[in-house]
């Protein structure tokens, strides 16, 4: 039974993120040939405020880009 993981920063709206599990399900069904009963896919939204990457959160990314786009 394959599983997908699939993690997100929050902020997309429900249509894409339901485009996206069902885009993910069947290039798994199509590629490994599996039933749909079988395949899980698991999405993972993050809040931006527990997301980091390069010392930084993505919220203080955005406020700092924010900032900047003011000046």
């Amino acid at each position: 039974m394959p599983i997908v993981r699939i993690d997100l920063a929050e902020g997309r709206d429900p249509d894409t993120l339901r485009a996206c599990l069902h885009a993910v399900h069947a290039a798994i069904r199509d590629s490994l040939g599996v039933r749909d009963e079988q395949i899980r896919v698991l999405l993972n939204e993050i809040p931006p405020r527990l997301w980091s990457s390069g010392g930084q959160t993505l919220a203080e990314r955005a406020t700092h880009t924010e900032r900047e786009q003011e000046r």
